[in-house]
């Protein structure tokens, strides 16, 4: 079939979602190009647009490793696109017949994807469907990013959802912030490719699960599994800085130019350097990301297919997806606040103990007669029993008692209360 009067179409080489891809031949510039042609659909009004969108978004790209787009046109009544032809294959391909990769081709491959990334985000473009699929290989070692048919420009004012409310992407791959229904930034980008260095070096992806809706559920709330523990010889550098690219905080996250820095210049092949304390599992690049309790097993029981297939992601409503990590978000949310407040009651019932204890030494000291009848302490005031935090720092250093023969003082910022009456005493002359 000739295309366009110059490009004829020799055999297919890939079938997505929107398209086909043929291995063709440009007879009007005499060499091999790759066009891909849109397929009907029907049911799908967006589709022609997003394929259009698809051809402008990779045609502002001019990077060594970003597919190159070369023409654009309508043929038949179907749109056809025409790229350059990547001889080699993808890495979901290269995962299927090799297995994991050793660390120096995965550091190969990260810095080159990075290098793209950040060709593509300098021009405002965020791809939000990185995946094995889509990263070729060429045959000498040369990585292409290819597939920018859900690509958005950073100033779209459309959100991260298709127009029927669901989401987008390919969900083993899919940043946290996406899975909330956010909308996707270069931080997502690098999270993606993350996952995807993951799988390259251990042969499995971060997170599994039965169903789509799981797996978010672990994108959001589940620490990966460290990859040294599924990859014997893996650097312990490496391993730090995978971990931090998989950050469940966007701004946790090196930048696509940072990663191409670092796996650029060898860094992956030293030591992990220890932080100091404070700084600790904050979602660092250098540092692996703690995040808390799981909530995949709830997940489960929602319908959705099956997380091990590499097509994109879109089989949940928005609202449904929402609701259903709403709760674990509000609860994450809360633990500061929750953990905080236990603090000031505990400092605070510590303080209001020891002043207890130091109005009781004095009131009940030889000079004021133990054998009385105490008398009862009108309450100063109701703040002591919800203490501030101010207050629960100032009991701490409540002073110990004075002599008798001297007044007590009270504790710091504690209020005053009613003076005790005099009481008259025996004393030997």
């Amino acid at each position: 079939m000739l295309i366009a009067g110059r490009y004829r179409l020799r055999d297919t080489i890939g079938r997505g979602a929107m398209g086909e891809v043929w291995r063709a031949f440009d007879e009007t510039l005499g060499r091999p190009v790759a066009v891909k042609l849109l397929l009907p659909h029907d049911t799908d009004s967006t589709a022609p647009s997003r394929f259009r969108l698809e051809a402008q978004t990779a045609g502002r790209l001019n990077h060594p490793h970003v597919v190159a787009v070369l023409d654009f046109g309508e043929h038949d009544d179907r749109l056809f696109l025409v790229m350059e032809l990547v001889e080699g294959e993808s890495l979901a391909e290269l995962l299927t017949g090799s297995g994991p990769l050793p660390s120096e081709q995965v550091a190969h491959i990260a810095a080159q994807a990075a290098l793209g990334l950040a060709a593509a985000h300098r021009q405002g473009i965020v791809h939000r469907d990185i995946k094995p699929a889509n990263l070729l290989l060429a045959a000498d070692g040369t990585l292409k990013i290819g597939d920018f048919g859900i690509a958005r420009f950073l100033d779209d004012p459309g959100a991260a959802l298709t127009a029927t409310g669901q989401i987008v992407g390919t969900s083993l791959y899919l940043a946290p912030e996406r899975a909330l229904g956010r909308t996707a930034g270069p931080a997502s980008d690098v999270y993606s490719l993350g996952c995807v260095l993951y799988q390259l070096l251990t042969g499995r992806p971060p997170f599994q699960a039965d169903s789509a809706l799981a797996v978010l559920h672990q994108h959001l709330d589940s620490a990966p599994v460290p990859p040294r523990q599924l990859s014997a010889g893996l650097p312990p550098a490496f391993e730090s800085y995978l971990l931090g690219l998989l950050a469940k905080e966007p701004e946790s996250r090196p930048t696509a130019e940072e990663v191409a820095d670092w796996f650029g210049r060898g860094a992956w092949r030293g030591a992990r350097e220890p932080l100091p304390s404070e700084h600790r599992h904050h979602g660092r690049p250098d540092q692996p990301h703690n995040t808390g309790s799981r909530a995949a097993a709830s997940a489960s029981s929602f319908s959705a297919p099956t997380a091990h297939s590499d097509r994109a992601f879109a089989p949940v409503a928005a609202t449904e997806w929402q609701t259903s990590v709403h709760r674990a978000s509000t609860r994450r949310a809360h633990l500061p606040f929750l953990r905080r407040s236990r603090l000031v009651a505990v400092l605070g019932g510590a303080g209001v103990f020891t002043l207890a204890v130091v109005v009781g030494l004095v009131w009940f000291s030889p000079d004021n007669g133990s054998a009385q009848e105490p008398q009862t302490i009108p309450s100063t005031s109701t703040s002591s029993a919800t203490p501030s935090p101010s207050a629960s720092y100032a009991t701490d250093s409540a002073l110990p008692p004075q002599p008798a023969e001297q007044k007590p003082e009270s504790a710091p910022d504690a209020e005053p209360g009613p003076k005790k009456a005099h009481r008259p005493g025996k004393h030997k002359h």
